[in-house]
């Protein structure tokens, strides 16, 4: 007896460390092609570049090439460095909220555009926007706070049922068209001009980011995964069920909702620097599930990179595929996404 548990513990070690080897394997593998992404949107644009000469602007030269003009410089680093930087922050950053909404809710389907949080953050950017002022600290605040009413107009829809799943998620779907609604309102009653230019910003666009917006992001960003990393063994067992993890002692209601509101922040943030983009964070963390199981800090840190690496290509498509003319961020993502969604409900119909 004592020698069959001695096999099943030797077993189940040597399945853990082949595990453990795989995730570490699958990290390497997504950071290289991240960096990759990186340095080949470095290379792609109006005026295509060589390796060579993205190489030497950054002062790595491996042989005696001739001095590389201002001009190449000033294209990298003050245009493509900050707009590919913003557009990783941004993936990852869409591509964790839809993790934990996932998560804390159990709902594959959930996402921070499905939730709402993307429709009130894009309401309140626009409110300010058309009324208030064009300052981006301004635009951040009024996105926060529409992200954040979002969460608890959801939870006063849901009223006694937010803790059932389904419910939570059916109304922030019914809360996401209502504020859609009141948006385009806005939309409608704006200047020409003023609405032309807030339509190109709601469809998501990198083409105005600029070092200094990437300053507030990536705090937002790095703190939220930090608490998210603190609470994983929570989050983990609320995977498991409502009744597992308040068994455990979790308060799963209090986590939910402080999970949806870091959420909210995240999505709320990311949407006043560079509009509404959807569908990230229901792709990107079904792949990075498929990729290293259903632990929730592997799901972060790979839903962090592919997000990233993800978002730069999303980028690069959208301002070389038309040529002389850049497409809306949120118009490819839409177009992946949409398609995704629709394999997601056919693989679920086929188990019920």
């Amino acid at each position: 007896m004592r020698s069959q548990q001695s096999d099943f513990q030797a077993n189940g070690s040597a399945v853990n460390q082949r595990t453990i080897r795989a995730t570490y394997g699958w990290v390497i593998l997504s950071t290289l092609f991240l960096l990759v992404s990186i340095f080949a949107a470095l290379m792609i644009g109006s005026l295509d570049l060589s390796m060579k000469e993205v190489a030497c602007s950054f002062g790595v030269c491996l042989a005696d090439t001739q001095q590389q003009t201002q001009l190449i410089r000033q294209i990298l680093l003050d245009i493509r460095l900050p707009r590919i930087l913003m557009a990783m922050i941004t993936g990852a950053g869409l591509a964790v909220s839809g993790a934990i909404l996932q998560s804390v809710t159990r709902n594959p389907l959930a996402d921070p555009y499905l939730f709402g949080i993307s429709s009130g953050a894009s309401l309140g950017a626009v409110i300010v926007m058309t009324a208030i002022s064009t300052a981006t600290l301004s635009i951040t605040m009024g996105a926060l706070i529409g992200g954040v009413f979002s969460v608890f107009l959801m939870l006063l829809l849901a009223g006694k049922s937010a803790v059932q799943v389904e419910r939570l998620l059916l109304s922030g779907v019914a809360v996401s068209f209502m504020l859609s609604a009141f948006t385009s309102l806005i939309l409608y009653y704006s200047r020409p001009e003023m609405a032309a230019t807030l339509l190109f910003w709601m469809m998501g666009s990198f083409a105005n980011s600029q070092w200094q917006n990437l300053l507030l992001p990536s705090v937002v960003l790095a703190a939220g995964v930090g608490l998210f990393l603190i609470y994983r063994h929570w989050l983990n067992a609320v995977q498991a069920g409502d009744e597992s993890a308040l068994t455990l002692g979790i308060p799963v209601n209090q986590l939910r909702l402080g999970m949806l509101i870091v959420c909210a922040l995240i999505t709320a943030v990311l949407v006043a620097h560079v509009g509404g983009i959807g569908f990230v964070g229901l792709m990107v963390p079904h792949i990075a599930r498929f990729i290293v199981g259903a632990q929730i800090h592997r799901i972060l840190l790979m839903s962090l990179i592919l997000g990233g690496g993800f978002m730069i290509w999303v980028d690069v498509i959208a301002r070389s595929l038309l040529e002389h003319q850049v497409l809306p961020v949120g118009i490819v993502t839409s177009a992946v996404g949409s398609f995704f969604f629709f394999v997601i409900l056919k693989k679920r119909s086929r188990y019920q």
